[in-house]
Protein backbone atom coordinates (compact mmCIF):
# COMPACT_ATOMS: atom_id res chain seq x y z
CA UNK A 1 0.00 0.00 0.00
CA UNK A 2 1.28 3.54 -0.70
CA UNK A 3 1.30 6.02 2.06
CA UNK A 4 3.20 9.08 1.82
CA UNK A 5 4.65 10.64 4.96
CA UNK A 6 5.17 14.25 5.65
CA UNK A 7 7.53 16.01 8.30
CA UNK A 8 8.99 19.34 9.00
CA UNK A 9 6.27 21.11 10.07
CA UNK A 10 6.26 23.83 12.86
CA UNK A 11 5.81 27.11 14.64
CA UNK A 12 8.04 30.27 13.21
CA UNK A 13 8.56 33.78 12.98
CA UNK A 14 7.94 35.94 10.12
CA UNK A 15 11.07 36.08 8.16
CA UNK A 16 11.87 32.66 9.03
CA UNK A 17 12.37 29.18 7.32
CA UNK A 18 11.18 25.41 7.62
CA UNK A 19 11.93 22.27 5.32
CA UNK A 20 9.10 19.99 4.90
CA UNK A 21 9.91 16.59 3.94
CA UNK A 22 8.08 13.88 1.77
CA UNK A 23 8.60 10.43 1.86
CA UNK A 24 6.43 8.07 -0.42
CA UNK A 25 6.76 4.40 0.70
CA UNK A 26 4.99 1.19 -1.26
CA UNK A 27 5.07 0.59 -4.72
CA UNK A 28 3.72 3.78 -6.99
CA UNK A 29 2.51 2.63 -10.47
CA UNK A 30 3.51 5.26 -12.88
CA UNK A 31 4.09 7.99 -10.55
CA UNK A 32 5.79 11.27 -12.22
CA UNK A 33 5.88 13.83 -10.02
CA UNK A 34 5.79 14.54 -6.28
CA UNK A 35 3.69 17.61 -5.25
CA UNK A 36 3.20 20.09 -2.33
CA UNK A 37 -0.16 22.13 -1.98
CA UNK A 38 -1.49 23.84 1.32
CA UNK A 39 -4.57 24.57 2.67
CA UNK A 40 -5.33 27.64 5.11
CA UNK A 41 -8.97 27.40 7.34
CA UNK A 42 -11.82 28.65 5.52
CA UNK A 43 -9.60 28.43 1.82
CA UNK A 44 -9.66 26.00 -0.56
CA UNK A 45 -6.44 23.64 -0.85
CA UNK A 46 -4.05 25.32 -3.20
CA UNK A 47 -0.85 24.04 -5.35
CA UNK A 48 2.77 25.47 -3.79
CA UNK A 49 5.32 23.77 -5.69
CA UNK A 50 6.33 20.46 -7.50
CA UNK A 51 8.74 18.66 -9.05
CA UNK A 52 9.20 15.29 -11.67
CA UNK A 53 11.42 12.53 -10.57
CA UNK A 54 12.76 12.31 -13.69
CA UNK A 55 14.20 15.03 -15.37
CA UNK A 56 13.89 17.65 -12.21
CA UNK A 57 11.86 20.19 -13.65
CA UNK A 58 9.86 21.81 -11.20
CA UNK A 59 6.72 24.13 -10.50
CA UNK A 60 6.09 26.69 -8.16
CA UNK A 61 2.83 29.36 -7.35
CA UNK A 62 3.66 32.92 -8.06
CA UNK A 63 3.05 33.46 -4.12
CA UNK A 64 6.20 31.59 -3.26
CA UNK A 65 8.40 31.91 -5.86
CA UNK A 66 11.62 33.04 -4.58
CA UNK A 67 11.26 31.96 -1.55
CA UNK A 68 10.76 28.43 -1.21
CA UNK A 69 12.90 25.55 -3.16
CA UNK A 70 11.63 22.19 -4.27
CA UNK A 71 14.23 18.95 -4.16
CA UNK A 72 14.65 15.60 -4.58
CA UNK A 73 17.02 12.98 -3.01
CA UNK A 74 16.62 10.31 -5.00
CA UNK A 75 19.09 7.96 -2.84
CA UNK A 76 16.50 8.43 -0.07
CA UNK A 77 13.28 8.39 -2.30
CA UNK A 78 12.26 11.97 -0.61
CA UNK A 79 11.18 15.38 -1.81
CA UNK A 80 12.13 18.14 0.09
CA UNK A 81 10.52 21.87 0.42
CA UNK A 82 12.92 24.51 1.93
CA UNK A 83 10.52 27.55 2.99
CA UNK A 84 12.38 30.79 3.54
CA UNK A 85 11.30 34.52 4.35
CA UNK A 86 7.97 33.03 5.73
CA UNK A 87 4.71 35.02 6.02
CA UNK A 88 2.20 35.34 7.83
CA UNK A 89 -0.13 34.43 4.84
CA UNK A 90 2.18 31.06 4.74
CA UNK A 91 0.68 29.37 7.63
CA UNK A 92 -1.47 26.25 6.42
CA UNK A 93 -1.76 22.77 6.82
CA UNK A 94 0.70 21.82 4.14
CA UNK A 95 0.31 18.45 2.28
CA UNK A 96 2.62 16.10 -0.21
CA UNK A 97 1.26 14.18 -3.06
CA UNK A 98 2.09 11.97 -5.58
CA UNK A 99 1.05 10.61 -8.52
CA UNK A 100 0.85 9.93 -12.30
CA UNK A 101 -0.05 13.37 -13.80
CA UNK A 102 0.17 15.69 -16.69
CA UNK A 103 -0.14 18.78 -14.95
CA UNK A 104 2.26 19.54 -11.62
CA UNK A 105 -0.01 21.95 -10.67
CA UNK A 106 -3.68 20.38 -10.22
CA UNK A 107 -4.28 18.68 -7.58
CA UNK A 108 -6.72 16.31 -9.15
CA UNK A 109 -3.67 14.61 -11.12
CA UNK A 110 -2.08 13.53 -8.06
CA UNK A 111 -3.55 10.06 -6.61
CA UNK A 112 -2.07 9.93 -2.42
CA UNK A 113 -1.98 12.27 -0.60
CA UNK A 114 -0.28 12.59 3.38
CA UNK A 115 -1.97 13.17 6.22
CA UNK A 116 -0.45 17.27 6.18
CA UNK A 117 1.70 19.12 8.72
CA UNK A 118 0.66 22.31 10.00
CA UNK A 119 3.21 25.44 9.29
CA UNK A 120 1.69 28.54 11.40
CA UNK A 121 4.14 31.79 10.71
CA UNK A 122 3.29 33.86 13.89
CA UNK A 123 3.43 38.00 12.73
Amino acid sequence: QVRVVESGGGLVQAGGSLRLSCAPSGFIVGSSAMGWFRQAPGKEREFVAAIRWSGGNTAYADSVTGRFTISRDNARNTVNLQMNSLKPEDTAVYYCATGRTSSMTNPSGYNYWGQGTQVTVAS
